[in-house]
C-alpha cells in the first residue's frame, strides 16, 4: 500500500489529510496534531490531488458541512488490509449518513454474531475514516463506543451530530 501523493484540506471540523496511489486512497486522516508528519511518514509527496481524489475531498468537505454524501465511489487500496477488516470496511461503507449500526449488528450482517469485538478492533484500525464511516458504528444499546481518531469519542459524537444523528439517541454518559 505504498503512497505516491498526499494533501491536506480544510473541513468544518478542521484540517484533514488524504493519501493515495494508483490503486486508490491509502489513508484518510482526521484533524489532529502531527497531521503533516503522519502524511509524510506514509511516503509520497505533497502535491495537487488527481481528479479522482479531488472528488473524494469535495465529498468529505460537503459531508462534514452537514450535506449527506455517499462516498462508496471512492477507490481504496486494500492491498495490506486483512481479509476480515476488508469485509468490515465494505459493509460499513454502506451505512448511510444519519444512521448507525452496532458492532453486533455489523458482526451479524457478516454472518458471525460473536465477532462484535473483532468488528470493533477492525474499525479501530480503519485507515480510511469518513470514507469508511467507522463513526457510524456504535456500541450496544446505542452507546457511543470508542473512536481511535484524534479527539476520541468527542470527535465521533461531533461527526454523528453533523450527520443529524439525534443526541438523544446516544447517551451523554456511559460511553
Amino acid at each position: 500500500m505504498a503512497t505516491t501523493g498526499h494533501a491536506q484540506f480544510a473541513t468544518a471540523i478542521g484540517t484533514c489529510g488524504i493519501a493515495w496511489n494508483d490503486c486508490g486512497l491509502t489513508r484518510v486522516l482526521l484533524p489532529g496534531k502531527g497531521l503533516a508528519a503522519a502524511l509524510s511518514r506514509d511516503g509520497g509527496t505533497s502535491r495537487e490531488a488527481p481528479p479522482s481524489v479531488e472528488r473524494v475531498i469535495a465529498a468529505i468537505e460537503r459531508l462534514l458541512a452537514g450535506v449527506p454524501e455517499d462516498l462508496t465511489f471512492a477507490a481504496l487500496d486494500l492491498t495490506d488490509v486483512p481479509p476480515f477488516h476488508t469485509r468490515v470496511y465494505e459493509l460499513a461503507r454502506h451505512i448511510r449518513p444519519g444512521t448507525t449500526m452496532t458492532y453486533g449488528e455489523v458482526a451479524r450482517a457478516l454472518g458471525d454474531a460473536g465477532a462484535a469485538r473483532a468488528v470493533g478492533q477492525a474499525l479501530g484500525r480503519n485507515p480510511f475514516p469518513i470514507v469508511v464511516p467507522c463513526h457510524r458504528v456504535v456500541a450496544a444499546r446505542g452507546r457511543l463506543g470508542g473512536f481511535s481518531a484524534p479527539g476520541g469519542a468527542d470527535t465521533k459524537l461531533r461527526m454523528l451530530a453533523i450527520e443529524g444523528v439525534a443526541p438523544a439517541t446516544l447517551p451523554l454518559f456511559g460511553r
